[in-house]
């Protein structure tokens, strides 16, 4: 049977997109390539699997820093990914699972299903519990390690991006205390830059 699953990657890093993918096909031969959740498997093991996944029908959106500040700034992540998650069912025709980013699944599903006759179902780590659903985990987050990447080329290895990584969080230390650019990747409403920038003032 044909489906089609929603995940995201890269809701938590101070530096870089974010990414909302859809991917839609059959869901037994989804679930023979071996997907898992993508944070499961190694870099190798995605691109791979990333390579295969692409074959069937997917979309994506990468979402700016920029665009991710506008809605933090307003305590409404969740409005952000409501916005792409309905654009990405728009352009489903089966039945769509996604990975739930609001806290009250039966909300979101309410939510997602007022503007649409599909059918949809929400679910915490819905990555774990549907193949179709880490199948678009994998392609976000290889999607999103390329943007990181292209990144790096521009200003350095600053690391993964993670409030969590050392490297991340020297990167962010050198350029507040050298005044470099980096409005255009950093996350500037995130607690930890802003929690950085304030203790270099």
């Amino acid at each position: 049977m044909d489906v089609c699953g929603i995940d995201e990657a890269g809701r938590g890093p101070v530096i870089g997109p974010m990414v909302m993918a859809i991917l839609c096909g059959n869901e037994d031969a989804i679930k023979n390539l071996g997907v898992r959740d993508s944070k499961k498997l190694s870099p190798l093991r995605r691109l791979y699997l990333y390579e295969e996944l692409i074959k069937y029908k997917h979309k994506f959106y990468i979402i700016s820093p920029e665009e991710i500040d506008a809605y933090v700034r307003k305590k409404k992540l969740n409005v952000l990914e409501e916005k792409y998650a309905r654009l990405l069912i728009n352009s489903a025709e089966n039945e769509v699972y996604v990975d739930c980013f609001d806290t009250d699944e039966k909300r979101l599903e309410s939510k997602l299903i007022s503007e649409t006759n599909k059918k949809i179902t929400c679910r915490h780590r819905a990555d774990d519990l549907f193949p179709i659903v880490s199948g678009a985990s994998i392609i976000a987050k290889v999607i999103r390690d390329n943007e990181i990447k292209k990144l790096h080329e521009i200003y350095g290895d600053f690391g993964s991006g993670y409030p969590s990584d050392m490297r991340t969080i020297n990167f962010l230390k050198n350029s507040i205390k050298n005044k470099i650019n980096i409005n255009g990747i950093v996350r500037t409403q995130w607690k930890t830059y802003r929690n950085l920038k304030n203790t270099e003032l």
